[in-house]
């Protein structure tokens, strides 16, 4: 598999390829900052159970609504210039904390993980950016290799906590920044996106992302407590009802929707979780902050290390096939956390194993995107990701929610149990279906996609665009 890897990375644009993963990288590290140093903070303001899991769902919700603005942008602008302005869009928080003299309120950081957000909105412009620079053939396992970004989660356990331990959060905040200025060196240095573009007016897609962003801003400070679980789906609403009528009919099309559940079962499920599992720890077993930070890298390096294992498995074999086989491990493992209460080695193996079915999912799920909308992948990747960013909100948000009303977690596992069940059920279903154009190969001089259905023979398709 390693010659096959590096076969694969040398049909293209390596440093482009390495730009996009630390651009992604430590975004995603970013992105997930207030998960880190969750237990700091919740002891500082002495949050309940749902503030806590509120806290930590901002930015994951923010990023998932700003993957359909960075989408929408990506197919007129170069993303390599969506990067940077996403970069410089992050340090704000940073630059806040230290004008305030690092005296900064709960709210304060309700308002600044929004824009925590738009680092984890790199999803979508790393991923399609780094696929445009390599073929068709490698789209699962380049992607993989991007996505595997994901792993910018193991710093925040490793790192952050134990830096808070010694200086404080908040200066442990600040510090992160640094990881944002080199990500900004590598993207202006080696980042190229060789993307086809549409025809159409640039500014307005930034625009509507920069009015998304004040709308985002000012929900999370107003909406009453009561309604805050509506914030994905009014978000979701603003910002689709800035897009173009083109680009919102594939909010009706049936691939992509089933695949939107799907990511907001693999990828909501690896964000959410690696957001609010060091809480969970804490809370169900006991241990100490650093010993929660440590297993949450733990969990969050295996879940990206295998992501791209998730794409080569697809490449072989299809992910319309290999998706069926990873929601049903997530479903397994959410059942044994649900019914039992594990002692604490166990429950960490368990939350390992769930960890690599979430990253072999999330890579398969992507392996698809290329080959079902191969004149929109950018686009997807927004709709497909935001889809996983809105998983990744209601997970710790349920978590926290239920923790208040039962004392534990067992009935949110439960929860998450039946729909891994329900969407593994439904991708079974769209099997036969999917398979005719799950292997395929993109012809530029017919302009066609060509699939190779393994019971049928090969099939010829037009391009749906």
């Amino acid at each position: 598999m390693l010659r096959e890897i590096f076969s694969a990375v040398r049909s293209g644009n390596w440093r482009a390829l390495l730009a996009s993963f630390i651009y992604f990288d430590h975004s995603f590290s970013i992105w997930l900052l207030l998960g880190a140093l969750g237990p700091f903070i919740a002891e500082y303001y002495g949050l309940s159970g749902s503030e806590k899991g509120f806290m930590v769902a901002v930015p994951v919700i923010a990023a998932a609504i700003f993957r359909l603005s960075f989408g929408h942008m990506f197919q007129y602008i170069n993303g390599k210039w969506i990067a940077v302005s996403g970069i410089l869009l992050s340090l704000i928080p940073h630059m806040y904390m230290l004008f305030k003299g690092f005296e900064v309120s709960y709210g304060d950081l309700l308002w600044m993980g929004v824009l925590l957000g738009v680092a984890g909105a790199s999803f979508a412009i790393a991923l399609p950016m780094a696929g445009s620079n390599y073929p068709k053939e490698v789209q699962g396992l380049i992607l993989g290799l991007a996505a595997a970004g994901n792993i910018g989660a193991v710093l925040d356990g490793i790192l952050f906590p134990p830096v808070a331990k010694v200086l404080g959060w908040k200066v442990t905040f600040l510090l992160s920044g640094v990881l944002l200025l080199v990500a900004l060196f590598f993207v202006l240095l080696w980042a190229e996106d060789r993307t086809e573009k549409e025809n159409g007016s640039k500014a307005y897609p930034v625009i509507a992302f920069l009015a998304t962003l004040l709308f985002m801003g000012g929900l999370v400070l107003v909406l009453p407590p009561d309604l805050k679980l509506l914030i994905p789906l009014i978000g979701v609403f603003f910002a689709v009802a800035l897009m173009p009528a083109s680009f919102k009919r594939v909010f009706l099309e049936r691939d992509a929707l089933v695949l939107m559940l799907v990511y907001s079962i693999t990828f909501g499920g690896f964000v959410g979780m690696s957001s609010y599992v060091a809480m969970l720890l804490r809370d169900t077993y006991g241990v100490s902050k650093i010993e929660a930070g440590l297993l949450m890298s733990l969990f969050a390096f295996t879940g990206a290390l295998i992501r791209p294992l998730g794409g080569y498995i697809a490449d072989k074999i299809s992910g319309a096939t290999a998706l069926i086989y990873f929601l049903t491990g997530i479903g397994v493992v959410n059942l044994i956390l649900g019914v039992f209460s594990p002692p604490l080695i166990l429950g960490v193996l368990l939350l390992l194993v769930l960890y690599v079915f979430y990253g072999l999912g999330n890579g398969a799920t992507f392996q698809l995107v290329p080959h079902r909308w191969p004149k929109r992948t950018g686009l997807m990747t927004g709709v497909i990701g935001s889809a996983g960013g809105i998983g990744g909100f209601y997970l710790p948000t349920v978590n926290g929610v239920v923790y208040d009303l039962t004392g534990s977690y067992s009935f949110a596992f439960l929860i998450f149990c039946g729909l891994a069940l329900l969407t593994a059920f439904v991708v079974k279903l769209l099997h036969s279906q999917w398979m005719e154009w799950a292997y395929v190969r993109y012809d530029h001089g017919r302009d066609r996609l060509v699939g190779i259905d393994p019971k049928t023979g090969r099939v010829i398709m037009e391009v749906a665009g």
